[in-house]
């Protein structure tokens, strides 16, 4: 069966980037076969994203918040869903510790490279595309929320096919984490969204790890939203490890209750460009947010970190800090603003980004912010970029350890450090796993011999 035209990547624009409108012509020829396409509401809610896109069209520098981050190659690459189920992979990440794995190949689920069995009866974990079909007033509150307000999460929300809502229990807490694998497939995009709510007093852990094959261009486009209840404590771990032709934007949105806790940990190396944005709202007194993260970029890599931590309650808490090591002419941008609100007495948040420059070519875009509007508070927040320490590496090539290996042993301590203060054995192996496995490949291109 050949695939229909309208489902295949889209034709460059003969004047520059694909406009708007061909992607709002691929989604009326699409949209019968979405799941949930039976359901008033989400077919509606799935109109309505279909054109803010088209009006927004894809950001631009003009916009402040992608000042820094340039998406023309992405919008010219004109990549859509593909209609074709792509083959099995050779490999997939392990399981961490003795929690569940949901695998998705190409936007879809695969149940056959899954397990769900090793959870307790009581935790709801349901793929987002059945979901849809069959029980779609699990996902309404989420989605009738406000991811879809800006312009690539409501291009998530218009051709979203498959994704995973997990529930967790009041009181339940999970010892192992919940592993979810995404694969993208080359030539097509993603549209992935994940809908999580803790209840009150539960924890977990929550990894998403994205994995690319092939050579050909590809767009991971996902949504992450997280529910987070009185007293609950929720981790979520995101690995970014597919191949230098695709591109991944990604918005995660937070709502934190009172008592409650959200960690999180971004580790990308992976991609040609890379966005994600991460919005917690700490909502209810005594709420905790830390967000840690790590960017490790080579060649012409574009890795864009940007956050929001908005203190809306009284005695909450955040502590911020994201490090980058770039070689070649690769270039990070972190861009941090914390926000204290009027009635967010007695705040305790602190914000600090660190960059290591192996290469002159290399290059680190940072703008932590600050905006304070009570008086009893504790704020801070820096950046700093900077070179290997040459003393440091004088020390060790003194005791006989080689130029590379020497750098590789300091790049790995400005790492580890970071990594050490994830939660959870396991966790913490799965993410120095993914910085040894970068380590001896790097580019020493900006380094003298």
């Amino acid at each position: 069966m050949t695939a229909e035209p309208a489902l295949q990547s889209l034709p460059p624009s003969a004047n520059g980037p694909t406009t708007p409108s061909l992607h709002l012509e691929r989604f009326a020829a699409l949209k019968t076969r979405l799941p949930g396409r039976d359901v008033p509401w989400l077919a509606r809610a799935r109109e309505d994203a279909a054109e803010r896109f088209a009006a927004l069209g894809f950001p631009t520098m003009k916009d402040e918040a992608w000042h820094y981050t340039n998406l023309a190659s992405l919008a010219k690459a004109a990549l859509a869903p593909k209609p074709e189920a792509p083959g099995t992979p050779a490999e997939l990440p392990r399981i961490v510790g003795d929690g569940a794995r949901l695998v998705f190949v190409g936007g879809r689920y695969r149940p056959d490279l899954s397990d769900r069995a090793r959870l307790p009866r009581d935790v709801m974990i349901t793929p987002l595309g059945e979901a849809m079909d069959r029980n779609p007033e699990l996902i309404e509150s989420h989605l009738r929320q406000g991811a879809s307000e800006d312009s690539l999460p409501a291009l998530n929300t218009a051709f979203m096919t498959d994704g995973v809502v997990i529930r967790i229990p009041r009181g339940t807490r999970l010892e192992a984490p919940i592993h979810v694998v995404v694969l993208g497939a080359a030539g097509q995009a993603v549209h992935l969204r994940i809908l999580v709510t803790a209840e009150a007093a539960s924890a977990a852990t929550i990894i998403e790890h994205y994995l690319g094959r092939g050579a050909e261009p590809s767009w991971t486009n996902v949504v992450t939203q997280l529910a987070i209840e009185e007293r609950a404590a929720l981790r979520h771990v995101k690995i970014q490890d597919e191949t230098e032709a695709t591109f991944h934007t990604a918005k995660l949105e937070a709502a934190v209750a009172a008592g409650a806790s959200f960690d999180s940990f971004v580790l990308t190396k992976g991609g040609r460009l890379a966005r994600h944005e991460i919005a917690a709202a700490l909502n209810g007194e005594g709420a905790g947010c830390r967000l840690y993260g790590v960017t490790l970029a080579r060649a012409h890599q574009h890795i864009d970190n940007t956050t929001v931590i908005d203190h809306k309650a009284p005695g909450c808490t955040s502590d911020e800090l994201y490090r980058a090591v770039l070689d070649g002419e690769a270039r990070a941008v972190f861009q941090g603003r914390i926000v204290v609100r009027k009635d967010a007495q007695k705040t305790n948040a602190h914000q600090l980004n660190e960059n290591l420059l192996l290469s002159e070519r290399a290059s680190v875009d940072t703008k932590p912010e600050l905006e304070i509007h009570a008086d009893d508070v504790k704020c801070g927040h820096g950046a700093t970029a900077g070179a290997l320490d040459e003393q440091g590496l004088f020390y060790l090539r003194a005791r006989g350890i080689g130029r590379e290996r020497a750098m590789g042993m300091l790049i790995e301590a400005f790492v580890s450090d970071l990594v050490e203060r994830a939660e959870g054995e396991d966790v913490r192996a799965l993410l120095s796993a993914a910085v040894g496995g970068w380590l001896p490949g790097t580019a020493l291109s900006g380094a003298a011999a």
